[in-house]
Formats: C-alpha cells, sequence, structure tokens
C-alpha cells in the first residue's frame, strides 16, 4: 500500500491507505470528508482477497477514533444473519424452501404454520410488527435462551400490507429476532447469532463484528448521530456547487418523502407500539443496554475493516485462506432465486432465498428510484444499514466492501453517499481487469 499519510487541516483527520490502482478511491474520500455532513468515517474494501482501501477519518478532531472502533451498523447486520442460517443449510440442518414449523412447531401458532426460511429471509412473513413492545433485557443472550422473545412470536399472528396485497414488507427490527430465534433452535450447541459470530466467523477471520456488545467493549464503540431534519432541509436548498454538505436537493427529498412517508404510515398500523420499551429516538440507539442484547437487523457493532473482510470472505465463495466457512452448495443456495417485488415506497428489491439483495443493471423501463438504488452497485449481493452504513460482496469482481459512518443521514434512504465509494471501486477494478 501507498505509505499512510495524516491530514490535519482544522480539526480534519484522515488516515489509511490505499493500494496502487485505487488512489482514486482516496481522493473521493478526501473530498466527501471535507464536504460531506461527516463526524467519524471508516472505510475499507478487499479485492482479490487483499485489503485495498483501509481509510478512516474524524472531522471533528475525534483522536480516538480508530481503524478499530466499533459503530452500530444498523440494517447492514441483516446480511450477517443471512450468513447465520447459511451456516445452517450448509451443515445440513436447514433448507430454505422448508417451513419454519420443522425447526420450531410453536411457531405455527395463530396462522403461521405455511411459512417458510425463505419467506421470513426475503421479508415476506407478515410480522414486520409486533403488537407488544420488546424490553431491552429480554434481548440479553440469556434472556433470549429463556424464550423470553420467542414467546412474544409464536403467540402473534401475520398481517399483511394493505391495498396492494403485497407480501414484502420491510421487517426492520423483527426479521433479526426471528431468525435467531430459528437459529438457536437448530444449532447443535443451542448458541444465538451473536455468539455464533464470535466463535464460527469473527472470531476465525480476526474481524471486529459482533451483535451483543460486552462490558470489556464498550469503551471501543463510537457513538452514531443523525443529522437533524431541520438542518437537513436547510442544506438540500443549497445547490452542490455552492457546498450542499447532503447528497440531495429539497426536490429530491421532497419527491422520496412523499412516496415513502405514506408507505411508512401504512406499515405503523393503527395502535402498534414502538419495537422496544423506551424507545423514543435516535439516542436510543446509543444506550448500552441496546448494545449488550441481540437485535441482530439493526444493531450489529462492527469496524469497517471486520465487515469488507467478512464480506471478502462472501465474495469469494465462503472460503478465506484455506477455511470453508460455508459449503459451495449452500453459498450458491443463499444466493439463488432472487424474487423481485415492491416492498413499498415503490421500492423493489430482488431478495434471494437467503436473504440478501441482488443488485442488478437498469434498463429503459427502470423507474428513478430503482436507478438510485442500483446504478453504482451492480453485481453486488447485500443489505445496507439505516443513515449511511453499507455491507456487500462482489462474487463476480471478488471484491469485499464496507462503509462505516457515524453520521447518519437518515433521509439518505438509499445509502447513495456510501454508494459514490462502491462505484469508484468498481471503475478502478474494472480499470485493473482491462
Amino acid at each position: 500500500m501507498n505509505p499512510s499519510k495524516t491530514e490535519q487541516n482544522g480539526r480534519l483527520r484522515i488516515r489509511g491507505r490505499v493500494e496502487p490502482g485505487f488512489e482514486s478511491v482516496r481522493q473521493l474520500f478526501e473530498n466527501q470528508m471535507r464536504t460531506m455532513a461527516e463526524r467519524n468515517v471508516q472505510l475499507c474494501a478487499f479485492y482479490r482477497g487483499k485489503k485495498v482501501v483501509d481509510l478512516w477519518a474524524s472531522a471533528i478532531g475525534d483522536d480516538t477514533f480508530t481503524a478499530d472502533s466499533l459503530v452500530n451498523v444498523f440494517s447492514s447486520g441483516k446480511s450477517l444473519e443471512a450468513i447465520a442460517i447459511a451456516s445452517l443449510v450448509s451443515r445440513g440442518l436447514v433448507r430454505y424452501d422448508a417451513k419454519i414449523t420443522q425447526y420450531w412447531p410453536e411457531f405455527g401458532a395463530n396462522g403461521k404454520d405455511g411459512l417458510t426460511i425463505a419467506d421470513l429471509m426475503r421479508h415476506e412473513a407478515g410480522l414486520a410488527n409486533f403488537d407488544t413492545s420488546i424490553d431491552m433485557e429480554d434481548l440479553f443472550t440469556e434472556n433470549i435462551k429463556q424464550n423470553a422473545v420467542g414467546r412474544i412470536i409464536e403467540e402473534h399472528a401475520p398481517a399483511y400490507r394493505e391495498g396492494d396485497g403485497g407480501k414484502r414488507e420491510y421487517h426492520a427490527l423483527t426479521r433479526g429476532w426471528i431468525v435467531n430465534e430459528v437459529f438457536r433452535r437448530v444449532d447443535p450447541a443451542g448458541r444465538t447469532i451473536g455468539e455464533f459470530l464470535r466463535e464460527e466467523v469473527s472470531g476465525p477471520l480476526d474481524a471486529d463484528v459482533v451483535v451483543g456488545v460486552k462490558e470489556t467493549e464498550m469503551p471501543r464503540v463510537s457513538k452514531v448521530h443523525a443529522l437533524g431534519f431541520g438542518y437537513v432541509l436547510l442544506q438540500s436548498l443549497i445547490p452542490r456547487f455552492l457546498g450542499r454538505r447532503i447528497v440531495h436537493n429539497i426536490f429530491q427529498i421532497l419527491g422520496r418523502l412523499i412516496r415513502i412517508v405514506p408507505s411508512m404510515i401504512k406499515s405503523r398500523r393503527a395502535g402498534t407500539p414502538p419495537p422496544l420499551t423506551g424507545m423514543t429516538g435516535m439516542g436510543f440507539f446509543n444506550e448500552p443496554g441496546f448494545a449488550r442484547g441481540e437485535t441482530p437487523s439493526a444493531n450489529a457493532t462492527c469496524s469497517a475493516g471486520g465487515l469488507a473482510k467478512i464480506a471478502a470472505m462472501m465474495s469469494a465463495g465462503g472460503k478465506w485462506e484455506g477455511r470453508e466457512f460455508i459449503s459451495d452448495e449452500a453459498w450458491q443456495a443463499m444466493h439463488e432465486h432472487p424474487v423481485k417485488a415492491d416492498m413499498g415506497a415503490m421500492l423493489v428489491t430482488r431478495f434471494t432465498q437467503g436473504g440478501v439483495d441482488c443488485f442488478t443493471p437498469c434498463t429503459a423501463q427502470s423507474t428513478r428510484i430503482e436507478r438510485d438504488f442500483n446504478e453504482g452497485r451492480e453485481g453486488f449481493y447485500g443489505w445496507m444499514g439505516l443513515g449511511g452504513s453499507i455491507f456487500q460482496w462482489h462474487p463476480k469482481r471478488d471484491i469485499g466492501f464496507a462503509f462505516v459512518p457515524t453520521s447518519l443521514h437518515v433521509l439518505d434512504f438509499l445509502n447513495e453517499r456510501g454508494k459514490r465509494y462502491q462505484a469508484e471501486i468498481l471503475k478502478c477494478v474494472e480499470t485493473i481487469e482491462r
């Protein structure tokens, strides 16, 4: 890699290295750190098993923020739970087309008996919202094993989107809770996803990726901060050439809100309580108690370097340095049968039976929102997290990618500021491979 360089411009600190051929990624990183509303950021990418981008920065002069700092990546953790289920498939313990009741008989109560593992992984289980809030302590590993969450899920009935009859609805927090219950019942050691990841994935790979932060790890956690709605609206009025510090202008934001807000209101059915007891705002996600529990769909706490290494293992077919994490057959099954469906708000997704989205080239018939969602990340699999994080892999190009910010641009619904890095890395790789 190029020699490490530290830039100090006021409070801005930029550190890290890139391999020859990826210099433009560093240039983009430096530019975005100067011009976007960022606080602390990590960016890491592997290509053909080699780390080619390893950058981290603080725009607020935070010298405690390093490449090893841990950050909540929210829904990027959904791809970790998909990997956990794929590991069970790899050992012949689970089939994607099997009914969930085959592994968890009590789950079938109240009309859920026909749901399959694939239905759950594609966000088509009709369980996007629970009719009761989960207590934070019930998500501690020891309480999960006492079926504190499982009992709530067992008693719940499915409910689907009203109006259009579509089954796909974003299970923002609930998919991880349900998958964890399935996983611990099937895993021969009775482990939760958090325990499994430490022992079978992040531990062997030496990757800073955890679900359920331990007390000794808390000092390494960097808090997340959401941009204020008023700040975003004011910034959206500024033309890009005059220094707008967010991706979208006012017209783009309002256009997205017009599509997304009605869908969000519909999804929060009348009388539906918040997912977690005491959840009143974004500050809740910085609570140590929330970090300690296991909500795989919304509280994986990771470094970009750790996520990118796992993504590199996935891009290489589930293998890393001679060790098989997922068999060829299970890896293929995880990425098979992407089903195109509207997930609400006109957002068309292509979730595979293994629960990762497949990003594809657009056509002349593609909508603007489809283009914004897919263009620049064609060929990647995985997902992304609230406010910015991205954890994805590109099997054809053998790229593992992760972007982890602490500044949450919540109205950048499709994580397009991070997508800029994906697009630039793809350009670099295409140039190298010519």
